[in-house]
Formats: C-alpha cells, structure tokens, sequence
C-alpha cells in the first residue's frame, strides 16, 4: 500500500486509532468517517495486514510507575550495519526504543528507562559491548506525543 491508496477514510482510521485505540470502537469511527462500522472493521484489517498499522500498544508514563530516569543515548554504528543492531538493542534491559537515523555520526538513537544512574549505566555499557560508540547521553525530563495531525481530516479543513 503506498500514499495513493490511503484515502481521507484510512486517515480518519488511523487518526482515530492514535487518539484513543482502546476506547475508540469501529461504530464510533464509523459516524466520525459517515461509513459503515463494517466498512471500518475491513479497513483496519487491511490497514494491519499491509503493515500500516504495526500493533496496539499502552503509552506508559514510566515516571509514574517507578521509572523516574529516562535518557536518550546517541550512538555511532558502521553505517552498514547499524540496522542490524536494532533487535539486539532492543533485548537489553531498560530500552524501551530504537531509532535508527540517516543524517550525522550518531546514527542510532536509543531510549533506556531506569530508577537511577545504575540501571542505565550497564545499558551504556552492553551497547559498548555491542560494538557501538556512545558519543552523547542527554537526561530527558517529560517526553509527549500528540497523534499525527495530517490523518485529522476535521483539523485540516476537510469537514463534514
């Protein structure tokens, strides 16, 4: 599936989902898109079999439960192997994301929670095993997300 094939009701799908996966039935998406909570259903279906949708999750707010630290590690991997370490990085204790980026040295930025410095220390110190450099640790104090603006069709000017 490529941008040609997402349509203004896919966007208001995914929108939705983003909004509030757990609380947002297919009949309540439906009236939101003025289709039928059957033509949702199918819509989603084929949304998560193309690997548009990747899985359902809860955002944790990890300061609240117990995990006050959270640091962002920037990394240097060779550039032809820095997606191969993806999996492995994401084993270790205490990381909860990888991203791997295109532009700079630090091609992989990776996300550890901890209760103090020594949960986040051996993070450092495995990814140092792992054959990657280290080259920046930055303490992040809130972290927020916000669904993606462009699937929000009311937002955009596109309303009923």
């Amino acid at each position: 599936m490529d941008d040609e094939t997402i349509d203004d009701v896919d966007r208001a799908i995914l929108y939705a989902l983003q909004t509030d996966a757990r609380k947002m039935s297919s009949g309540d998406i439906a009236e939101r898109t003025g289709t039928s909570d059957s033509t949702v259903r199918k819509r989603i279906q084929r949304l998560e079999s193309d690997g548009i949708i990747k899985g359902y999750s809860a955002e944790v707010d990890y300061q609240r439960s117990g995990y006050p630290l959270r640091m962002l590690l920037y990394c240097t991997a060779s550039i032809p192997e820095r997606g191969d370490h993806i999996d492995e990085i994401l084993e270790i204790d205490g990381v909860v994301s990888v991203q791997e980026l295109v532009t700079g040295d630090q091609n992989l930025l990776v996300t550890a929670v901890g209760e103090s410095d020594s949960d986040i220390t051996p993070v450092a110190q495995e990814l140092l095993e792992l054959g990657l450099t280290v080259a920046d640790e930055v303490l992040v104090r809130s972290h927020e997300t916000t669904p993606f603006g462009k699937f929000d069709s009311e937002r955009n000017g596109e309303s009923d």
